[in-house]
């Protein structure tokens, strides 16, 4: 199975596409490769500014989408979020670009490192969640905002099926078992979820993708978020629960080395910087350990069902990580759920 091809932009696309923007002279181009490798971005140096240039995803076009991505960026850089502007084109002002197939946005750049795996900046993270919620409270969501999101979905459960049609090495005994344990294993936690109360909670706009691949900090803390594809509306412990189980897993170069718990001073962290600004309501805290074990399995079946890999993972590889994590963060529910300086094992 082909692993997916990193997009790019050739030297004539890039013309067309800046010659919409009023930039002034510019002075340099940097390829940027971080994030989707089917959207490429490109770092720009500019007469009037420093700014970023993406071509989105060709899945991820739809215009009543970006515009209420557009939308939520714009009323959070207002309420003083740390949102990057949306820099709209010269004629029309236009938040989006379409020039032929294509869809083009232009944003603020903002300086900042990648996550440094530190107590500190899970803390942040938390804390910038909760700024966000209550940022996001005072949108009114127009139009068809789309409302699916890792809890319970359907397209989740038709992906262990994809996944033995396209995977290799799934046809084993001993993956199809482990393909058919975590499907029970979401199944189960779907319900625990919905056992605390999760289909009564409010609904309210989220992020959907708080990880840390989409922010930037400097000095142990937030200075930007960068991401608002994924926007719904939703129950914001979807929210928490994945952004807990994203800035607490542990990782490595070797996946066979990979330890099945979260790193628990950063998943404490996270909890903590976010009940800092914002309490958690009756059957949040407990929908969370289930919640973490539905995003787990759901970010590794989606690239799996699509492309048989979990990034340069074939899934023979990381289908035993997957259970394994999910198998722990079940068995450690009641401990994870308590307060976070209380989330030892």
């Amino acid at each position: 199975m082909a692993h997916d091809q990193a997009s790019t932009f050739d030297a004539a696309e890039l013309v067309i596409a800046l010659s919409h923007y009023d930039l002034g002279v510019i002075e340099s181009l940097t390829p940027l490769t971080k994030g989707s490798r089917r959207s490429p971005k490109t770092g720009i140096v500019a007469e009037r500014g420093k700014f970023l240039l993406k071509r989105r995803d060709a899945a991820h076009c739809d215009p009543e989408r970006i515009r209420f991505a557009h939308a939520l960026q714009a009323h959070l850089k207002r309420a003083g979020f740390p949102a990057p502007g949306v820099i709209p084109t010269r004629s029309g002002g236009r938040t989006f670009l379409r020039v032929g197939e294509h869809v083009y946005e232009l944003f603020e750049f903002v300086a900042g490192q990648r996550y440094r795996a530190t107590p500190a900046e899970a803390w942040s993270a938390g804390e910038t969640l909760a700024e966000f919620h209550a940022a996001a409270a005072s949108l009114e969501a127009r139009g068809p905002v789309p409302r699916a999101d890792y809890h319970d979905n359907a397209v989740v459960r038709r992906a262990f099926d994809s996944i033995r049609e396209q995977a290799p090495g799934t046809e084993g005994a001993a993956a199809a078992g482990i393909l058919q344990r975590l499907h029970r294993a979401y199944d189960a936690a779907s319900r625990a979820a919905a056992a605390c109360g999760l289909p009564t909670f409010p609904a309210a706009v989220i992020h959907c993708d708080w990880h840390p691949g989409n922010m930037l900090f400097r000095e142990g803390r937030v200075a930007a978020v960068i991401d608002y594809d994924t926007a719904r509306v939703s129950r914001r412990v979807i929210d928490v629960a994945n952004g807990a189980l994203q800035f607490s897993l542990v990782g490595g170069e070797d996946v066979r080395d990979w330890p099945d718990e979260p790193d628990l001073d950063r998943f404490g962290a996270f909890l903590s910087g976010y009940e800092s600004r914002s309490r958690f309501q009756p059957g949040e805290r407990d929908a969370i350990p289930p919640l973490m074990v539905e995003a787990l399995i759901a970010e590794a079946v989606a690239p799996l069902a699509r492309t048989g890999r979990f990034g340069d993972l074939p899934a023979g590889a990381i289908l035993p990580v997957i259970e394994r994590k999910a198998a722990w963060i079940e068995a450690h529910a009641e401990a994870l759920s308590r307060r976070p300086d209380a989330a030892t094992v």
